[in-house]
């Protein structure tokens, strides 16, 4: 039976999902349909990544792009502490994929002004351009699938995912 959704959800799910590919049995709660989106979105993720991480250039890991890109997007100057968290890594493993962005001169590493114990991350030019040279490697697969997802989608798509993000950036457990 299909739980009774909250009004302001008034939505008739059963009949929306009835042309599922899956053909599921449409006999779930809202939380249950939420974890398919969630699920959906996790599967994308894993496709997505395996096929961007084939593409970086310059030797990187999908970890040391991500890092990167988490620095033009939010600006650098984080502690390795700091992006730890943020990217929900152990500062461990935060340790290992800077050394080796380091090593490659795409970040450098500087002692923090305000804790001399702590360092600073900052991006280098050559990363810069070691992430934009990532996203333009990646741009013949999303050309591929711009011709069957089309920008009507994704265009709906982004705003409804981003607030999905926001929520659980704002309550995530650190």
């Amino acid at each position: 039976m299909v739980r009774k959704l909250a009004p302001h959800l008034g939505v008739d799910w059963k009949h929306i999902l009835s042309n599922d590919e899956d053909r599921q049995e449409l006999d779930f709660s809202y939380e249950q349909l939420l974890f398919q989106l969630l699920n959906e979105i996790g599967i994308i993720h894993q496709l997505a990544s395996t096929a961007f991480d084939r593409l970086l250039p310059y030797d990187l890991t999908g970890a040391q792009f991500t890092v990167l890109n988490h620095c033009v997007r939010m600006g650098d100057n984080k502690t390795p502490a700091q992006l730890a968290a943020i990217l929900q890594v152990t500062r461990g493993t935060m340790t290992s994929t800077l050394a080796r962005l380091e090593k490659k001169n795409f970040i450098r590493l500087e002692p923090d002004p305000e804790d001399g114990r702590s360092k600073r991350v900052f991006l280098t030019n050559e990363g810069r351009m070691a992430r934009e040279a990532s996203v333009e490697a990646a741009l013949p697969v999303l050309s591929k699938a711009s011709r069957d997802v089309p920008a009507d989608t994704v265009v709906g798509l982004l705003p409804e995912i981003r607030k999905l993000r926001s929520w659980f950036d704002r309550n995530r457990s650190d």
